[in-house]
C-alpha cells in the first residue's frame, strides 16, 4: 500500500459556529478513532484536541473501558490526492507533532453540493486488523469472452480484513477459466494474509451469454 503524509492542527472549538467557519476557510473537521485504550476514570494528560470516549460494550462492565480520540482540522486541498482517487493509501498523519499511521475510515459529503463535510480516520498499528475496501483487478482471459460472451465486473471493490500493511493495493482476480453463464463469487476467493467479508454469494463477475454467443450455441445443438 502506498503512503500518503499528512499534516492535521487539533482542534477544540467543536461548536455549529466555529465548524461553518472552518469549512468557509477551506478546511475540513476531521477525529482520529482507534487510539490507545484506557480504563476509567482515567487520570493521564490528554494533548490538544484529544478526549477520552467510553467504549459503548463495556459500560456495563465492573472495569470500564474509553478510548482517546482527537479532533483535527485539515486542510482541503491538502487531502484532495487522497479522497479523489481510486487508490488506497496507510497515511503518516501528524498531530501535536507526533507521526501515527492511519487509513481512511469515512468521508461526508454534502448531499447536494458533494462538499467534504467531514472525515473519519482510524489509527492503525500491526497488531490490530482493519477492513478496508480495496479495487479489483481482472487478469487474463475468460474462456466465455473467447466464445462470444461479455465479461461483466459486479464488484469494482472487495472489503478486506487485515494487518494494514498486508493490504495490497489492488485484489487481483483470474478469470481464465470462466465459461460463458457463468460467474465468479466471493467465496472461491483466497489470499494468505487476507479475510473477504463480504457475502460469500456476491458475484464479483461473470460472462454473460450474448445475441451472438447463443445463436453460436444453438447452431452447434
Amino acid at each position: 500500500m502506498k503512503t500518503f503524509a499528512l499534516t492535521a492542527a487539533p482542534r477544540t472549538n467543536l461548536g455549529k459556529k466555529a465548524t461553518k467557519a472552518l469549512r468557509a476557510e477551506g478546511k475540513i473537521p476531521a477525529v482520529i478513532n482507534g487510539g490507545e485504550v484506557v480504563t476509567l476514570p482515567y487520570e493521564g494528560a490528554l494533548k490538544e484536541g484529544q478526549k477520552v470516549v467510553e467504549i459503548a460494550e463495556n459500560k456495563s462492565a465492573n472495569t470500564k473501558k474509553a478510548i482517546i480520540t482527537t479532533d483535527v482540522v485539515i486542510n482541503k486541498e491538502d487531502v484532495r490526492k487522497l479522497i479523489y482517487t481510486p487508490e488506497i493509501f496507510v497515511i503518516d498523519l501528524t498531530v501535536n507533532g507526533e507521526t501515527k499511521k492511519a487509513v481512511l475510515k469515512d468521508i461526508q459529503f454534502h448531499p447536494v453540493t458533494d462538499e467534504i463535510l467531514h472525515i473519519d480516520f482510524l489509527e492503525v498499528n500491526e497488531n490490530k486488523p482493519v477492513v478496508m475496501e480495496v479495487p479489483v483487478a481482472l487478469e487474463g482471459h475468460a474462456e466465455g469472452v473467447k466464445a462470444g460472451g461479455k465479461l461483466t465486473l459486479s464488484m469494482k471493490k472487495l472489503k478486506v480484513k487485515a494487518i494494514y500493511n498486508a493490504i495490497p493495493e489492488k485484489i487481483v482476480v483470474n478469470i481464465d477459466n470462466i465459461k460463458l453463464g457463468q460467474s465468479l463469487k466471493v467465496g472461491a476467493l483466497h489470499y494468505e494474509g487476507l479475510e473477504l467479508i463480504n457475502s460469500k454469494n456476491a458475484v464479483v463477475c461473470a460472462v454473460q451469454l450474448t445475441r451472438a454467443a447463443r445463436g453460436q450455441q444453438a447452431a452447434q445443438g
